[in-house]
This record gives C-alpha cells, structure tokens and sequence, in this order.
C-alpha cells in the first residue's frame, strides 16, 4: 500500500551530542523551538543571545561580535520610538520604555553569551531568510526593523556568493579561536510572505545553496534539513498552525525527533526519554501542594534526577 507522503530518509551526523555539552543556538524562531526543547532535558544550551534574529549577515555580525568579546552598547546604540528605546542589532525583546534598562539588557545578555560562546561544543544556525532591510541614512543591514515606517529602509535579496562567504568567514574564525567547535546549519521551515509566496522561495533557495557551498568548504559544518522535512515530508496544511505559516506542533515534534535520531545517540535518547517522563510528573499540580504526599513526590522526582546525573 502506498504510503501517501514521501518519508524523508534518516542521515548520518558526523558527531553526535551530549549532555556534557554546551550548545549556543542562534536564528529564527525556529531554533527557538529547538532550544526550548534541549533546555526541557537539561543540555546546557543558550539561545538567541540577540532574540530572534531572521537575515544571515546580522547572524554572522552577532556572533562576530560575541566572538570579539568586546562590543558595549552605549546610548549611540540605540534609538527612541514611541516612547520605547531599541537596537537595530537586537530583537524587540530588548526594548523598553527606560533607554538604561535597554543598555542593561543587551550587556547583560553580551556578557553572558560571549562568555558562552568561548567554550561552546556546538553552534546551530537557523536562517530564515536571505531578503533585509537596510537604513537608507547609513546602509546599515539591521536584524529587525521593528515595524518601524517604511521609508526608512531600502530592501534586497542577498546572493547566494555573499551569504556564503559571510557564513564561511564567520565560522572560520570562530574555529581559530576554538578548533574543536562543530556547526549544525538549517534553513527554518517558517514562510516569510510578506512579498509573496514565489519571492519566499527565491529566498529560501539562496539559503539552502548557501549552506550547501558552506558545509562544502568548513568540514566542522553539517547541514539539518529542517525546512525539507516540512515541505517534503510533511508536505500538508495540517502541518501549520492557522496562519498557515509557522509549522504545528506536531511538525516541530516530528522534525524533533528527527533532529534527535540524527545527533544523539542511542544512550543519549533513553537519558532524555526518561527525562521526558520526569518532566512530565513535575508538569503535574495538585489541589494541594503543602502535603506530605506531594513532598515525597518531588523527592522522588529529584532522586530521579541524580540517578541520571543531574
């Protein structure tokens, strides 16, 4: 009987990874999904240390600056906008009404991540799109235009060459820094329509060459396909949320467990099956908390926990 769906083939990962290692997680709201999940079983991970950023080149420009150690924001590196300050480098998360409570939290999140970063084992990279915004005043691509007017920016689609060479450039240097680094690159699943279906896939294509001509020249990078799952394996609206845009939670758990099939290994994935079971007993809230019987309960569940070494 014919299956009706093309089922994505399962691939071989070059490395796999562990508990014990630490994973910077930068891009789309998609690595947001996957963030959240390696956080859920404990992998010592951070994500977005910009917020959610969506173009290659202020992904590439983020890490660099990590990299670098050295950046920090001033007043000069922000800007007012009905009433609340912002970043053209960071997501919209970072802003708020007091400019000093904005700089505090994007050096806060600097500090942390580029401490992060010295010592990570694994730098996933999701790219959303390869379209940007750039400020007509100064030409500066920015990671978000914060549905500011549009007449403050002109708009264009990265080649294929340049996101490439960004890419390469950027993980190189992070390996000279720290050689024993590996790089997982996807393009995220999420539809950016805001100029049309046909244009969507112009873009997505850029990015999916790019990673090719990457992962061709830096043997450290592998490709996941992310966005491949969803459109030809998945391959149907019941796989979207109502938007139509963003994939379901059934998709981003079937793409999960594919991403897990890939990277862990087999003793990796029992230590997060039964951190799966533990996490969901502690999801449980009784009438009444403030008993003996739910103390011993929680002991039980954090028994559990040093058992698996945690």
């Amino acid at each position: 009987m014919n299956s009706f769906r093309t089922i994505f083939p399962g691939m071989a990962s070059p490395f796999q990874i562990g508990h014990h290692d630490r994973i910077l997680l930068s891009g789309s709201c998609f690595t947001e999904h996957i963030g959240s999940r390696l956080n859920d079983l404990r992998f010592r991970t951070l994500v977005n240390p910009f917020g959610i950023v969506y173009n290659p080149f202020s992904i590439a420009d983020a890490l660099a600056q990590l990299s670098d150690g050295n950046a920090i924001y001033t007043r000069d590196s922000i800007f007012e906008n009905q009433g609340v300050w912002r970043s053209w480098d960071h997501h919209s998360q970072f802003a708020k009404p007091d400019p000093v409570e904005t700089l505090n939290g994007m050096n806060d999140a600097f500090r942390e991540s580029s401490l992060f970063l010295k010592d990570t084992t694994y730098l996933l990279i999701t790219l959303g799109t390869a379209d940007v915004f750039y400020l007509h005043e100064t030409g500066k691509i920015v990671a978000n235009n914060h549905k500011m007017p549009d007449r403050l920016f002109g708009t264009r689609r990265l080649s294929v060459d340049f996101v490439a060479d960004v890419l390469t450039g950027c993980l190189s240097s992070l390996l000279k820094k720290n050689p024993g680094m590996r790089f997982i690159l996807t393009v995220s699943p999420v539809r950016h329509l805001r100029k049309g279906m046909i244009e969507n896939q112009r873009s997505k294509a850029v990015l999916c060459l790019a990673c090719e001509a990457v992962c061709r020249q830096i043997p450290e990078a592998h490709y996941f396909p992310a966005y491949e799952i969803l459109l030809d394996d998945l391959r149907d609206y019941r796989f979207y949320t109502s938007d139509m845009i963003h994939p379901s939670d059934v998709a981003v758990n079937y793409i999960w467990d594919y991403f897990s099939g890939t990277y862990f290994s087999e003793s990796t994935r029992q230590t997060n099956a039964a951190l799966e079971k533990i996490n969901a007993a502690l999801r449980h809230r009784p009438f009444n908390q403030d008993t003996g019987q739910y103390r011993t309960f929680l002991a039980a569940q954090e028994d559990a926990l040093r058992r698996l070494g945690f």
